[in-house]
């Protein structure tokens, strides 16, 4: 697995506070539940205290103290930019209410997932992935934003303009995480074609047969014209500009090896076990949508996120399109015991997706770390998110 030094950020973080010291009876640390206290100065974490109340701490009693969640592919930015089909909201005012909905969830560094390559699929947002980007950096300038934001392109191999719009974008923005994606019919995540044209005949209602043959045949066009030679150029060019890699949707042995020769970080969902296991055994790090643990499996009809924890193949976790899913996807694996309890739930969206992506300066509650904290508390059995840190200062 390649780990990359993160690049400067251009973003003007929230001010820390001088000093800020809680305590709880549930310590979430990276290997372990700790009663004690934490003591923040100056945005970092100075000491961890087990087993003791400092007499100036803010007591949190048996709410948990979690580390701030690090999410790596988030599609949400999309719905807060266009609400409707055919509907766009203005992308500054867009980029404050989805952070503040991240912010929400416990999430303190989100990946904003914006998607590379025009796409025949008329809702697409492939097209104005300059005016997201756009406002996306002139909110990081405010310094009001909530949450530490950085991209994730999400590139479409199989368009066309794909080369020519990431070279553009790495160009002018700060890109952290490329994964490489081909939604091609019979490939991959859609390997299953009657599922895609369910799911296309309920997202596109009236759409006939004979339309959606064609739409099928030219998507297989495109990937037979391109697929090869642009996953290369971009692999170069994610290397190139020392961008962490992702591969998409490997569902055999081969699609791994091919990541693996690519030199990827990590395995953005697999669909099958063969897939899970071999990116694992490789040491890339394999990364389930926090959703299908939620609602128990996967909405494509892929392999489950909790069939690969109870496998021990598990690594990361992402919200995908629901930014609550994250805290609640890690709290509803903490019962496997591959998983290693509830540390190592929480390190599926703490640590290790940070570790995955070179930011070695947080996610985990330690000496020297980021003062990135979440206050939770447990109701009827569900995490609910009640305060949230980021580098000591309260922003949600």
């Amino acid at each position: 697995m390649t780990i990359l030094d993160p690049k400067p950020s251009l973003a003007i973080p929230p001010e820390p506070v001088g000093s800020l010291v809680v305590a709880s009876r549930s310590i979430v640390l990276a290997d372990r539940v700790i009663p004690g206290t934490v003591v923040m100065e100056n945005g970092l974490i100075v000491a961890v205290e087990e087993d003791r109340v400092l007499a100036q701490a803010e007591d949190w009693g048996d709410d948990l103290l979690v580390p701030g969640l690090v999410e790596l592919h988030t599609d949400h930015l999309e719905p807060h930019y266009s609400p409707r089909p055919k509907v766009f909201w203005e992308p500054f005012s867009a980029v404050f209410a989805y952070d503040a909905q991240i912010a929400a969830a416990g999430i303190t560094t989100v990946f904003d997932s914006l998607r590379a390559g025009s796409d025949g699929d008329s809702v697409s947002l492939g097209a104005r992935l300059f005016a997201l980007g756009d406002a996306i950096e002139r909110a990081k300038t405010t310094g009001l934003l909530r949450v530490d934001h950085h991209t994730h392109l999400r590139c479409e191999i199989c368009s066309d303009d794909v080369l020519d719009q990431t070279r553009d974008y790495l160009e002018r923005f700060d890109v952290r995480l490329m994964s490489l994606m081909d939604h091609t019919p019979g490939q991959r995540q859609f390997r299953d074609e009657g599922k895609l044209r369910d799911y296309y005949r309920g997202k596109k209602k009236g759409m006939s047969e004979a339309e959606l043959d064609a739409f099928f045949a030219e998507r297989k066009a495109l990937h037979d014209r391109n697929a090869l030679a642009h996953r290369r150029a971009l692999v170069a060019t994610g290397h190139d500009h020392r961008v962490a890699l992702a591969s998409h949707d490997d569902t055999t042995v081969g699609h791994v090896a091919e990541s693996v020769a690519d030199r990827v970080a990590v395995a953005e969902f697999p669909t099958t076990v063969e897939a899970a296991r071999a990116s694992h055994a490789a040491g890339l790090a394999v990364l389930m949508g926090a959703p299908n643990v939620v609602r128990g499996g996967s909405h494509s009809g892929n392999v489950s996120a909790r069939e690969l924890a109870e496998a021990g193949v598990l690594d990361i976790l992402s919200s995908d399109y629901v930014p609550v899913s994250l805290i609640e996807g890690a709290f509803g694996i903490a019962d496997i015991a591959a998983i290693g309890g509830l540390a190592g739930a929480i390190r599926t969206v703490t640590k290790n997706p940070a570790d995955a992506t070179g930011f070695t300066d947080r996610g985990e509650i330690a000496s020297a770390k980021r003062g990135d904290i979440v206050r939770v508390r447990l109701v009827d059995g569900h995490p609910v998110v009640r305060e949230v840190f980021r580098l000591g200062r309260r922003v949600s």
